[in-house]
């Protein structure tokens, strides 16, 4: 990978590039795709010669008895399937590894099912005993390794047969193929129209409740053929629109809370670049594109698209034309529709409004990743895992195995139970979180790693329920009170009482942080009877490696502060001074409440201690802390132009403003020929002074990014004067950052990496998590900050790319230029020993452009491998 030097052509060009290489490296090579279908026609082959043969429920009891379908009714004669096609992502050349499958469509012969099949479930077991005659013929065929049952799109009345061929693919792992019973022209479809009810069971004191779910479910069935039909169709002789699919499946799986089975599948992705293909409600796409501007344009379709307001309605000739009435009936009870080309049935009629609004905003995330992000945004679209710990502020894994409330209702009526418990759960976390939340998301992936269709759902729903939780902001995520309904509004109060309990009249004392995780503790105890043990939330973990102690030295900062603003004042208005004192700025990290462990108000810093103990001052300041404070004296020209001479003139200062502060304000000081040491309100502030004339070259060389000629404490003064200021702005804008910087600082120092990479290179890093946070957003909560710094350790392309942090965003496009000229000339000297560049990480700011300040020397070498290593365990 080249270093861009015209930033918009080249970053445009490439990610072009990068993206041709993802392609290749993600999709079969033809020796494979011909194993593959081989293996395929094979299996065909053998199914298509099954003999006729007598079924019943005994063949998968389990299964039959926990859909509550009578033995009786589930039998049924076996006859050869009418036709198998070939759907999915093969029949479109658009398989993207590692998940090489294919999927076969079986058409179940009308004549395996009764007319009123339909109601009762009856007809998801015989078709669920269809794929057991499969399974069981296919166990003596040579040319299967194995077989395994999983679920379609999560859902567990309608299994799926894996079958694993007894071949493999060069340079790849273990195929299968899936096969997906079809049952085209089954049923009348009037009778699974939304408004019937098909499942006797649900019902509300004798009046039947419609099953639009239980219905779409059938019909997706019934409809299958017909729509994979329609999409090949629309991806024949379409590369570009091939390779975009691939793109969207590989950005899709990378987000593992989207590509889900409320939300996106490969399926679904096709479906809709069918859509935006085949013109509807305007000229999305055409053949002229590439994949890149079909992808790009797919995302701002999903994102900003008002067709989702109406439902996706192909204008294609279709057996059924919708009627108004009809469509708003599929969008009142749908929280997304996409209309499939036959008019009958809601393809997306899984799709939660949660997941849907998560997906726009990945998508606008997306696009604002590529038009931001170096290089179009390759790394961050397309090779960074966005998963559940590290995207959400709040991350819970919740043990439903047992649960009484989820165990007393139906596995299956007109939604299957996991389901249900997922909506419930989504609404009572949102009902308790309301404005302090951006985005609840609930998933549960029930179906188990290993499943026997004949044991039916015993095994089902023992993995944990993920929640992921968005907070909308700090403050109010973190507010400790919420006020309920007037009291006088009788029927609001009483259920903000009911729902809230003993918790309604109690003002609560909880640390901030922590809010969130109390109220969601509360809400799932009282409303869903799980203990905390049941809980498992990713929130405080952590905790115990800033604590002092019990308690933690941060909530002692406001006394630090208050101290540093008297003795500011002071120094300030010192009088019998040649020159005031103009600025009194603070350099230490305990100042900008980024230190692990800030000083606490020491005994032997207060000022009866010290004045009972002034001899033994140097032991005192050997026992406090002291804190860096920088000071710069009013302009003259009275200062000597002789390095030394100014060194020994600020000696001088030091001495006089110390007399100055004990004879006049009783205020213990020490002056050494660097510095001052104050005692003061139980702190040690430690003085320096910048020298005004250095002030001015470092202010005129750090525009040039060079500096030179200064002496190396004005130097180090000024860096460390830029740093703080920058770093102080940004904690004003990021209530979080402080805590993110402390957890990382602490765990720098526990893996002994301290010696090496510099406080305020840490500080840096973590401000890079906040200021382009992609493809996140900034985060709100310390943990998944920590866990975001410990993917850029890992994950970031330290030797071919700089890592630049624009606070202030000051840098201009030729700055940016000359940064990256600057990192490619250090980088040169070392090609073919990526892994021994120096500085192995190359951080570059506004006032240090050539990332000499915090890196220039270390880390070295072998030790970003090291932090590669220990930052990706976690």
């Amino acid at each position: 990978m080249g270093f861009s030097d015209k930033s918009t052509d080249m970053g445009t060009n490439s990610m072009a590039f990068k993206v041709a290489e993802l392609l290749k490296d993600v999709q079969l090579d033809q020796s494979a795709i011909k194993i593959l279908h081989q293996a395929v026609s094979s299996t065909m082959d053998v199914i298509r010669r099954m003999p006729e043969s007598k079924v019943g429920a005994d063949a998968a009891p389990g299964f039959v008895r926990d859909l509550g379908v009578p033995f009786e009714k589930a039998a049924f004669v076996f006859k050869a399937p009418e036709s198998i096609v070939v759907a999915g992502s093969h029949s479109i050349r658009a398989i993207a590894k590692p998940d090489v499958h294919v999927d076969l469509l079986v058409r179940i012969p009308k004549e395996c099912f009764h007319e009123k099949d339909y109601l009762n479930h009856r007809y998801h077991a015989k078709r669920c005993l269809y794929l057991r005659v499969i399974e069981e013929h296919l166990k003596f065929s040579p040319i299967v390794r194995r077989m395994e049952w999983s679920t379609f799109q999560n859902e567990a009345r309608k299994p799926v047969l894996l079958v694993f061929p007894d071949v493999e693919l060069p340079e790849h792992s273990e195929f299968f193929i899936r096969i997906i019973p079809a049952a085209t022209s089954v049923f009348n479809v009037s009778r699974l129209s939304l408004s019937r009810n098909n499942v006797r069971a649900l019902n509300e004191e004798g009046n039947t409740r419609a099953t639009p779910r239980y219905n779409c479910s059938i019909l997706e069935d019934m409809f299958l053929e017909e729509n994979a039909e329609f999409i090949q169709k629309t991806f024949h002789d379409w590369r570009s629109l091939e390779e975009a699919l691939i793109l969207l499946k590989v950005w899709a799986r990378n987000r593992s809370s989207i590509y889900t089975h409320d939300c996106l599948n490969g399926f679904l992705i096709s479906v809709i670049l069918s859509y935006i293909a085949a013109g509807n409600g305007g000229n999305y796409i055409n053949k002229t594109m590439d994949a890149l501007q079909v992808f790009r344009i797919s995302l701002k379709f999903i994102a900003t698209s008002a067709s989702w307001t109406k439902g996706l309605l192909f204008e294609v000739p279709r057996q059924h034309e919708l009627s108004k009435e009809e469509m708003v009936q599929y969008l009142q009870l749908f929280d997304v529709v996409i209309y499939d080309v036959s008019g009958f049935a809601n393809l997306a009629f899984r799709m939660t409004k949660s997941a849907f609004l998560e997906l726009q905003d990945e998508a606008a995330l997306t696009l604002d990743c590529m038009n931001q992000c170096r290089d179009g945004g390759f790394e961050e679209i397309f090779m960074t895992k966005v998963d559940f710990p590290v995207k959400f502020d709040l991350f819970m894994r919740l043990n439903m195995k047992g649960n009484q409330k989820v165990n007393t209702s139906d596995y299956c009526l007109d939604d299957e139970r996991w389901r249900m418990c997922e909506k419930e759960l989504h609404s009572l976390l949102e009902r308790a979180l309301n404005d302090r939340v951006n985005l609840v998301r609930v998933t549960w992936r029930c179906t188990p790693s290993k499943w026997d269709v004949k044991y039916g759902f015993l095994d089902f729903g023992h993995e944990p329920v993920h929640v992921g939780i968005l907070f909308s902001s700090f403050e109010k995520s973190s507010r400790i009170i919420d006020i309920g309904p007037n009291a006088e509004n009788k029927v609001e109060a009483a259920t903000f009482r009911a729902f809230w309990g003993e918790k309604a009249e109690l003002r609560r004392q909880w640390e901030r942080h922590l809010v969130m995780k109390r109220i969601t503790q509360y809400v799932l105890s009282k409303h869903f009877l799980l203990s905390n043990d049941n809980m498992l939330q990713v929130v405080d973990q952590l905790d115990f490696s800033l604590l002092h102690g019990s308690h933690d030295p941060i909530s002692l900062s406001g006394s630090l502060m208050k101290a540093f603003e008297v003795l500011s004042k002071n120094l300030r208005s010192l009088d019998g001074l040649p020159l005031k004192i103009s600025s009194v700025q603070p350099l230490d990290p305990a100042f900008r409440y980024t230190s692990v462990f800030p000083p606490e108000p020491h005994p032997l810093a207060e000022k009866k201690a010290v004045n009972k103990q002034l001899l033994k001052f140097t032991t005192a300041t050997t026992c406090v802390q002291p804190l860096d404070v920088m000071i710069q004296l009013e302009s003259s020209g009275l200062w000597p132009l002789d390095e030394v001479a100014i060194e020994k003139t600020k000696t001088a200062w030091l001495i006089e403003i110390a007399k100055r502060l004990q004879d006049h304000l009783e205020i213990f000081c020490t002056a050494s020929e660097d510095v001052v040491d104050i005692l003061f309100s139980g702190y040690a502030f430690r003085l320096r002074i910048l020298h005004e004339k250095g002030l001015r070259l470092l202010t005129n060389q750090a525009d040039n990014g060079v500096i030179k000629g200064v002496s190396a404490s004005d130097r180090e003064l000024f860096l460390r004067g830029q740093h703080s200021s920058m770093i102080n702005g940004l904690q004003g804008c990021y209530p979080l950052y402080g805590p993110v910087v402390r957890l990382a600082k602490r765990w720098v120092a526990s893996h002994l990496f301290s010696s090496f990479l510099a406080e305020e290179a840490v500080e840096l890093l973590v401000a890079y998590l906040f200021l382009k946070p992609f493809p996140f957003c900034a985060p709100c909560s310390r943990v998944s900050g920590f866990l975001r710094f410990l993917r850029l350790l890992a994950n970031y392309d330290w030797s071919f790319s700089p890592l630049v942090v624009d606070i202030n965003n000051d840098l201009t496009l030729e700055d940016k230029k000359q940064i990256n000229d600057k990192f490619i000339l250090s980088r040169k000297s070392y090609e073919g020993k990526a892994d021994d560049v120096e500085p192995a990480m190359f951080l570059a700011t506004s006032y240090d452009k050539m990332s000499e300040s915090w890196t220039k020397f270390s880390p070295k070498t072998l030790k970003p491998m090291q932090l590669k290593f220990q930052g990706g365990k976690y």
